[in-house]
């Protein structure tokens, strides 16, 4: 018999090359996913670091990490309003080793974006709030304006005169004055930016008069007395500016803007585990550091169950999106 004769032919050389290649590749990941209650779990976050989701996501990465015995770490997958980072935790297997951490925005985006391919009130399962997120109506310096009150009174005396400014259409920035407008009965215009860096740039430089900004951006520039703050999301007063009046001071029907953020999970993560990483999570916001380090950033710890979570998500995709339709609000 002849040597090639003893040899497999070319095609299942090829074959077993092919499968030798994948199992190479395989092995590492398999170790890394690791199995069951160890494997690695990816906190996504669907926006850029540095933002208040990714400061939420890192504090409570590794105190989980601790408490459950198995990594946590924090997946930054920006994108389309958020929308590329919570496909990925859609379609990811519901093992629990894939979560989303995110902000109200996830259901404004119901509305402003209905092709994006999923629905978050289905297609995932809240796991449980982390915290509120305060913002800050603030006026430039050029625009003198010293109140919430005369900002109304002079939008009404000349509709359209006074402009503000937001990160970009959709965002909380742009719909929590949507919501002023819309129950102040007063009309402003509308300046879209491309980022909260550029739009605060100009506020301060005057180009446009007011904005609605997260208090821990806003705070030097109040302090410095480089910006006017004229009232703040927050039913009571914030610990950081503490003569601040609330929106609901001008008495004209629901004016929460308050910015929830949460953990969620793919749908069909077992009920068992996403109720033990919601009562760790309670135990990790009750932390006096990780608190802390949420109040220095504008926020306030918030523990929901994932029942009562799922409610306050439900509830917010319904009441923004009612508000988008009333004001016509397209996204760019």
């Amino acid at each position: 018999m002849t040597l090639a004769a003893l040899l497999p032919s070319p095609s299942l050389q090829r074959r077993r090359l092919v499968l030798g290649a994948l199992a190479t590749v395989a092995a590492p990941l398999v170790r890394a996913q690791g199995s069951g209650a160890d494997a690695p779990v990816r906190l996504v976050v669907p926006f850029t670091p540095g933002t208040g989701i990714d400061l939420i996501a890192r504090q409570i990465a590794a105190p989980l990490s601790e408490r459950l015995k198995r990594p946590f770490f924090v997946d930054n997958k920006a994108g389309a309003s958020g929308i590329i980072g919570t496909q990925e935790v859609v379609r990811a297997p519901a093992d629990g080793a894939t979560l989303l951490v995110s902000v109200n925005t996830l259901v404004m985006n119901m509305a402003l974006y209905p092709k994006q391919g999923f629905n978050p009130l289905t297609d995932l399962q809240p796991v449980g709030q982390t915290s509120w997120g305060q913002l800050l109506l603030v006026a430039s310096e050029g625009a003198k304006i010293q109140s919430l009150k005369e900002l109304v009174e002079r939008a009404k005396a000349r509709p359209g005169a006074l402009n503000y400014g937001s990160p970009g259409a959709g965002t909380p920035h742009h719909l929590a004055m949507e919501l002023l407008k819309n129950r102040a009965k007063i009309s402003l215009t509308h300046i879209s930016y491309r980022g909260t860096a550029p739009a605060v740039t100009d506020l301060l430089g005057g180009q446009i008069d007011a904005m609605f900004l997260p208090i821990h951006v806003a705070l030097q520039h109040v302090k410095a007395g480089k910006l006017k703050a004229l009232a703040i999301s927050s039913e009571t007063p914030h610990p950081l500016l503490p003569e601040v009046p609330s929106l609901n001071s001008l008495k004209v029907g629901d004016l929460n803007v308050d910015m929830w953020y949460g953990v969620f999970a793919p749908a069909g993560t077992p009920r068992a585990y996403v109720d033990r990483l919601n009562t760790e999570l309670r135990e990790v916001l009750a932390a006096p550091a990780v608190a802390k380090s949420f109040e220095t950033q504008g926020m306030t710890p918030a523990h929901s169950t994932p029942d009562a979570f799922k409610k306050l998500v439900a509830a917010d995709a319904k009441r923004w999106a009612d508000l988008i339709k009333a004001q016509g609000i397209t996204a760019e």
